[in-house]
């Protein structure tokens, strides 16, 4: 028994088969498709959330604003008052923050303070409690 595959030619060699096997391409295909298949459920989950309808009511009293301003050598300033030492702003930040209704806290770097003045004061407001702080006059470091 032999099989014969392609045609014989005069010299008796086979011819080469030139068509592509697809089946490879058959089975990547289908495990695509099936991590697709897979996959859609998932992107389209959904979370509920029930959120407020309309505006907030404005606040009644404007909020009470502290600028704590930091020169150029390290010098702290409340309100436009420069603090001697450290010990002295602490009691400060300790005071506004056991207020019933903390005060916004603006700290306004100078642009040639080191960074070591400025994370010890944002750390000795977050160590006190108060929440209500934030960076001004940003404007300066853009060039």
């Amino acid at each position: 028994m032999s099989m014969t595959v392609g045609n014989v030619g005069a010299s008796g060699d086979p011819d080469v088969m030139v068509d592509i096997n697809t089946t490879p391409l058959i089975d990547v295909m289908l495990v695509l498709l099936i991590m697709l298949i897979i996959t859609i459920p998932i992107q389209t989950h959904a979370v509920k959330l029930n959120m407020p309808v309309g505006n907030p009511p404005p606040p009644t009293v404007p909020p009470e604003v502290v600028t704590i301003e930091l020169d150029f050598d390290g010098t702290v300033l409340w309100n436009g008052l420069v603090l001697p030492d450290r010990p002295t702003l602490e009691t400060r930040l300790r005071v506004a923050a056991t207020t019933p209704v903390q005060p916004e806290v603006h700290l306004r770097p100078n642009k040639l303070v080191k960074y070591e003045h400025v994370i010890a004061v944002m750390a000795s407001a977050q160590r006190l409690g108060l929440t209500k702080i934030g960076i001004i006059g940003h404007e300066q470091f853009i060039n």
